[in-house]
């Protein structure tokens, strides 16, 4: 290269870096799920997300005590409860206290005859009177009956046990000594409910730290035993997890690179150098993604993006030691190995550009975002390897011979043919293990790829048990221009929703128009009371034949005729009620327009036709029944996971395409066919003996494998490739010794960053390690093994 082009190649570069950095430095870095929703999502995946983020069931804290004596539980539980009741951090904090019990029973007292759905004009007919008169009458001799005896002359038809059995018509939690307890008493139960979105996972941090806080200062170190679950919860020690993991697995592996180099480099600096294209390669990567989607990152494309460059250390390797060869007046020379190498090196760059691709072709912008950054990631660590990298390094800068180990690689890969056979049985036996589990070969639930371990999962279901708290599975999720609007349409929904409670296809449900009935139904209910001195004549003729005077119920009258003339329930009449949170859960204005969330709760005893306790189809023709505009009844697990199946499976789709523009690239690099059927062919071999292998054992196969297989790809293609493509020649023992070394450094630092991941606790991250790992170990025996045998006298002459 001239003088003058080397300087504007640096000029170039550098110019580069710095656009790059300064993208970067407006760039937002996300966690939000909409990037891996499609782009143009359904309205249930839509609510799948909204819910996640932020919705009533991201927000819930369950929390167990254990340990002690069932006392000593309970203290601790009303002490934590005590504390956590002031921090800002929570919304609502319940343990079985009656801490807004009066307000409760005075705010269902005061305004009993425009919240029960019993006040109808049958309901204050004479009949109707007579009837609900009886029916207090008979409570008197129940063990209700002083309760009912302090209300009769108030609430004769008794409207507020009525909406006092609604309110409680839920799971009962059992107490003990004033705080719930877990049903099997071995533990106390609190639920807490935080102010900041499951989605800020900062902020869950802090309100679980301040739990933890609680516990700490109300119970006795060593006695009594701490245990949380719930969303937030799960985020924070996934998070955590995954750093921790990150971190430690991040640092042994670039000890074992470091330490790799270092033998065969013996020269910090150039240990410095080949981190360049790297980095180069990383910021360009970022920078890309950030200009393609409007300035924002996903943090799960920048981890996984960062953690697939690392083949961008190859590209140095492959400059730094077949270059060795190649010195003239012992100076190295640069122009011999891009004559001999880069050819394949760039050849191999363009396997993988095409592998990754197709992925700009998805419909979830998560998959493009990494087919993005791999591209323009690999695509400029390849150009800074070829017009930057040999211009920093000194000419008279050398590595230790390898000429000795690359010449024992040499004799080896010589007789690697003799191996064909292993790999034969190894195809045919993974082929074979593929086959018999064909039907379950693909995991096709999103939990498959859930941080959240199985005794974590198995003890948030017994807290929730504990609780009675829903799962918040089955949703039912109406949206209007208006507050009016979704709480009329909750209440159509609740009309269709009550049969099935009664059938038992479901356990019950919940609704914000219970607490706040909207403004129709409200005017409904004042315009079937009768007026005062009708009132009056239909009570006297209701109680003619009762042995009361009709003087008693002089209260009844007054509060009736205040309640049909009096204004209507406001939100705000809520305020300091437990029923005022639990309408700010269920009643939400977004982006302009409300919506009202009715959680179901499945039956204690399955029905018939149920599945995991709630008849979903049932469910489904109740909704359709009410026929409210804007109503979906979504199921958010399998929502989930027929968006995770649609994601997999698009994923397959547009990985064969990569796959087939690889197979066409070659052909028309390599114009053979032998040599292509030759560099794909042990590809193909390693991948199918990877997925054998994990079908083995068991390990259902996720849309991680998948995405590691195309990795495993790009790396693999550069090995076929020296062993068949342009710098090959026609033998294996046409690759020279330094050649081979080359080969063995890049996939051992493959194996150092990759393969490390299979020992992580996340099944992110070991499905992406199980796939890499072994697969690039496997590429690159298997390309020496099927590489075209050299000739006796060739090899002979290799020893």
């Amino acid at each position: 290269m001239r003088p003058a082009m080397r300087r504007l190649a640096l000029a170039l570069w550098i110019f580069a870096m710095l656009a790059c950095a300064a993208v970067i430095s407006r760039t937002t870095f996300t966690a939000d799920l909409s990037a891996f929703l499609p782009r143009l999502p359904s309205a249930e995946q839509q609510l799948l997300v909204n819910q996640l983020r932020d919705g009533l069931v991201s927000r819930l804290v369950l929390v167990g005590i254990e340990g002690g004596d069932a006392d000593g539980r309970a203290a601790v539980s009303r002490a934590m409860a005590a504390q956590l009741r002031g921090d800002p951090r929570f919304t609502a904090i319940q343990n079985g206290e009656p801490v807004n019990q009066d307000a409760d029973r005075q705010y269902v007292f005061a305004h009993r005859y425009l919240l029960s759905p019993a006040v109808t004009p049958e309901r204050f007919s004479e009949r109707g009177l007579a009837q609900a008169l009886n029916e207090s009458f008979e409570l008197l001799a129940s063990s209700a009956g002083l309760f009912t005896k302090s209300l009769l002359p108030r609430d004769p038809t008794g409207e507020v046990a009525a909406m006092l059995a609604q309110l409680d018509a839920g799971q009962r939690v059992p107490m003990h000594a004033g705080a719930w307890a877990s049903r099997d008493g071995k533990r106390a139960v609190l639920l807490a409910q935080t102010a900041a979105a499951g989605s800020d996972t900062d902020a869950q941090a802090q309100a679980i730290g301040a739990v933890r806080e609680a516990f700490a200062k109300a119970a006795i170190a060593g006695k009594y035993q701490l245990a949380m679950t719930g969303p937030g919860v799960f985020s924070v020690n996934a998070r955590d997890t995954i750093r921790h993991d990150v971190e430690r697995l991040s640092t042994i592996g670039v000890a074992i690179i470091v330490t790799l180099l270092l033998l065969v480099y013996r020269s910090v600096p150039l240990l410095v150098l080949g981190l360049v294209p790297v980095l180069s390669g990383a910021l360009a990567g970022i920078a890309a993604v950030s200009l393609g989607f409007g300035g924002s990152v996903h943090g799960l494309t920048l981890g996984f993006g960062t953690t697939l460059i690392g083949e961008a250390v190859d590209y140095s390797i492959y400059l730094f030691v077949q270059s060795a060869q190649y010195t003239r007046d012992g100076r190295r020379d640069e122009r011999a190995w891009l004559g001999g190498f880069w050819p394949t090196v760039r050849l191999g760059v363009l396997t993988s550009v095409c592998g990754f691709a197709s992925l700009l072709l998805s419909g979830f912008p998560g998959l493009a975002q990494l087919g993005l950054y791999s591209i323009a990631g690999l695509a400029t660590a390849a150009l800074v390897t070829r017009f930057v990298l040999p211009q920093l390094v000194p000419a008279t800068l050398h590595l230790r011979d390898v000429a000795p180990l690359g010449r024992r690689l040499q004799w080896l890969a010589a007789r690697a043919h003799r191996l064909r056979w292993l790999v034969l049985v190894l195809v045919v036996a993974a082929a074979t293990v593929l086959a018999m589990h064909r039907g379950t070969l693909w995991g096709r639930e999103l939990q498959a790829l859930s941080p959240v371990s199985a005794s974590d999962q198995a003890l948030d279901t017994r807290l929730r048990e504990d609780l009675g708290a829903p799962d918040v599975r089955y949703l039912v999720v109406l949206s209007g221009p208006d507050q009016e609007s979704v709480l009329q349409g909750a209440e159509r929904v609740a009309r269709e929703l009550d049969p099935l409670v009664a059938q038992n296809f479901i356990g019950g449900y919940e609704s914000p128009a219970r607490y706040l009935p909207s403004a129709a139904t409200q005017r409904e209910r004042q315009a079937s009371l009768p007026p005062p001195d009708e009132l009056a004549q239909r009570l006297g003729a209701a109680i003619a034949t009762q042995p009361v005077r009709a003087s008693l119920f002089a209260p009844f009258l007054a509060q009736a005729e205040a309640a049909r003339t009096g204004a209507l329930l406001r939100r705000e009449d809520l305020r300091g009620t437990s029923m005022a949170l639990a309408v700010d859960a269920l009643l939400a204005q977004r982006d302009g327009r409300w919506s009202a969330t009715l959680p179901l709760r499945a039956p204690a005893q399955q029905s018939t036709g149920a599945a995991d306790g709630v008849d979903t189809g049932a469910v489904r023709a109740a909704v359709a029944r009410a026929g409210v505009p804007d109503t979906l009844f979504v199921d958010l697990k399998g929502e989930s996971d027929r968006l995770y199946t649609g994601y997999l499976r698009e994923a397959l789709l547009l990985s064969l395409a990569g796959l087939l523009a690889i197979i066409v690239l070659l052909a028309v690099a390599l114009r053979s066919a032998r040599r292509v059927v030759a560099t794909v062919l042990p590809l193909a071999a390693a991948a199918l003996v990877v997925l054998g292998g994990l079908a083995a054992l068991g390990q259902p196969l996720t849309l991680l494998h998948l995405v590691g297989l195309l990795l495993l790809m790009a790396v693999g293609s550069n090995y076929a490739l020296f062993f068949n493509g342009p710098a090959a020649g026609s033998q294996v023992a046409g690759a020279s010794p330094h050649t081979l070394v080359s080969l063995l450094l890049a996939n051992l630092t493959t194996v150092a960053a990759f393969g490390l991941l299979a020992l992580s606790s996340l099944p992110l991250l070991k499905a992406f390690g199980l796939t890499v790992g072994p697969g690039a170990v496997l590429a690159l025996w298997f390309s020496a093994i099927l590489a075209r045998p050299a000739a006796p006298d060739t090899a002979k002459s290799a020893t």
